[in-house]
C-alpha cells in the first residue's frame, strides 16, 4: 500500500469513526438495543456494497471502503453489545443487523452495476 493509500485509510477512517460515536452518543440507550450501533453497521454495509460495484479504483476503495466503512461499522461494538444484552435480546440485535446489512450491501453493489 502506499503512503497516499495509507493516508486515505487514516482520512476516511477519522471521519468513519466520528461519524460512529456520534450516531451512538445520541441514539445508544444502555440497556435497550443500540440503534447507534445497527444504524452504523447498516449505512456502511449499503456504503460498501456502492464502493464494490462502482470500483473507485485502489486509492477510493482506501478512503470509502477501508477507511470510512471500516471505521464507521463496528465488528467489536456489535459483539460485546450482542453479549451484554443477554440471549434473547442479543439474538434480537443479530436479526436486525445481519440480515438486513447483507440485503444493503447487495442492494449498493446492485444499484450501481
Amino acid at each position: 500500500m502506499s503512503l497516499s493509500a495509507w493516508a486515505l485509510v487514516a482520512l476516511g477512517g477519522a471521519v468513519g469513526a466520528s461519524a460512529r460515536y456520534l450516531l451512538g452518543h445520541f441514539l445508544d440507550v444502555p440497556g435497550r438495543l443500540p440503534w447507534g450501533t445497527v444504524l452504523a453497521n447498516l449505512a456502511g454495509s449499503f456504503v460498501l456494497g456502492l464502493v464494490v460495484g462502482l470500483d473507485p479504483g485502489q486509492h477510493g476503495r482506501a478512503l470509502v471502503g477501508l477507511g470510512f466503512c471500516g471505521a464507521l461499522t463496528t465488528y467489536s461494538a456489535f459483539a460485546v453489545q450482542t453479549h451484554h444484552l443477554g440471549p434473547r435480546r442479543g439474538a434480537l440485535l443479530v436479526l436486525v443487523t445481519l440480515p438486513p446489512a447483507i440485503a444493503l450491501c447487495t442492494l449498493g453493489r446492485a444499484l450501481v452495476l
